[in-house]
């Protein structure tokens, strides 16, 4: 809608710029797509008459003539700037939409080229010791206590980014962030989920950094922090579940990165 404004109004703005305003000393003007002055005399083409014509100069406010049409171009050329760095942008993010790939993930732009980070094997264990292999698929967490937990200390996945920004496609449009891992031992703490039994009601803790949130398309958003990282280890993560639901079940896709900031040329 904005393009289209912004289109229109540049349309609008040309057009003016064929017939501006000669403007006399008395207020009055004439509507004119050119003029010059000879002399003592102002000669115009007349957009009303269409025909060159003339006026003696001491009648004609040039000064006004000159800064207030020069004004109207100087607006046109900004609009006209402002018309296509928005097209440029509208087609930059076209290419960079298509460019990712159609399947549930979270993608990482570096060097021009999308990689998708890989998808988090992690454990589900429970105040009860159970433990639950987790690849791919979410996994509902079953009530009681329970901690999210991926092994080894430290993610292959690399950015060096502070304010990384990742593209992803959520398996539902339910609940997203950027979680910062807690390092415990040779593994790394993705979130702990208390569940009350009574009524199930689910309290989330979680080390969640804020973010920025831009929906590209049909199931494709762009999520960034609000504030620069930290170096260490996280997760981009997908949680559904209804906290307030009785039926309590909460399901997590996680992908792990770590943000290493880059070392300083010598």
């Amino acid at each position: 809608m904005r393009l289209l404004l912004l289109f229109l109004l540049s349309a609008v703005l040309a057009f003016g710029q064929q017939a501006f305003k000669l403007y006399l000393k008395d207020g009055d003007y004439q509507l004119v797509s050119k003029y010059q002055v000879e002399g003592n005399t102002v000669r115009y083409y007349s957009t009303e008459r269409y025909q060159w014509e003339e006026i003696p100069l001491n009648l004609v406010d040039v000064a006004k003539t000159k800064r207030l049409h020069q004004a109207a171009v100087q607006s046109q050329q900004e609009i006209n700037q402002e018309f296509a760095a928005e097209a440029q942008a509208k087609r930059a993010l076209e290419r960079e939409i298509a460019s990712i790939p159609d399947q549930v993930g979270v993608y990482y732009k570096v060097g021009g080229k999308i990689e998708q980070l890989p998808s988090a094997s992690f454990q589900v264990v429970t105040d009860k010791k159970r433990a639950i292999l987790k690849h791919l698929s979410p996994i509902p967490i079953v009530p009681g206590k329970a901690s999210v937990v991926i092994d080894g200390s430290h993610s292959k996945f690399i950015v060096h980014s502070a304010r990384p920004q990742f593209f992803l496609r959520p398996e539902q449009q339910d609940q997203f962030g950027i979680a910062k891992l807690t390092p415990k031992k040779d593994k790394r703490i993705v979130e702990s989920v208390s569940i009350t039994p009574v009524i199930n009601q689910d309290v989330e803790n979680r080390k969640e950094s804020e973010i920025f949130t831009q929906q590209l398309g049909e199931n494709l958003f762009k999520i960034w922090p609000e504030k620069p990282l930290t170096p260490g280890e996280y997760a981009v993560v997908e949680y559904t579940g209804d906290t307030y639901s009785r039926k309590g079940d909460v399901e997590l896709l996680v992908w792990d990165f770590a943000y290493k900031p880059s070392e300083p040329r010598p």
